[in-house]
């Protein structure tokens, strides 16, 4: 049955429970009244493509539901271009390696609060 000496292990672990419980909610509520949770940036959502037609590489841009933000777009390809206040729908041609595979494209969007966002990062 029962030992005497057995009892003790329930109440134990209940402390330590409590213990942790306050501690994780100690630390959660330091970090909202600090200030460590206000460093979070929104993060847009525009989208880009890339595609290979013979040696061409082409780039379009495909917007969003956050195209209003959009300042402007700059292409790092082969050929580096940027374009301002885009189109949805709009496109740039470039010469790449006509290899598919080989060319490497990154598409950033810099947004009307100055932040800046890859969009699109793809070898094509």
């Amino acid at each position: 049955m029962f030992r005497r000496d057995e009892k003790a292990v329930s109440p134990v672990i209940g402390v330590i429970l409590m213990v942790a419980i306050t501690v994780i909610l100690a630390a959660v509520i330091a970090s909202f009244v600090f200030g460590m949770g206000s460093n979070v940036k929104k993060t847009y959502v525009v989208s880009a493509t890339a595609s290979q037609q013979g040696s061409d590489i082409v780039i379009t841009y495909q917007g969003g539901p956050d195209h209003q933000s959009v300042d402007y777009i700059n292409v790092t390809s082969p050929c580096t271009n940027s374009t301002t206040n885009p189109t949805v729908g709009s496109s740039l041609t470039c010469t790449g390696s006509g290899t598919s595979g080989r060319d490497h494209v990154v598409v950033t969007a810099t947004f009307l609060d100055g932040t800046t966002q890859v969009i699109l990062d793809t070898y094509v």
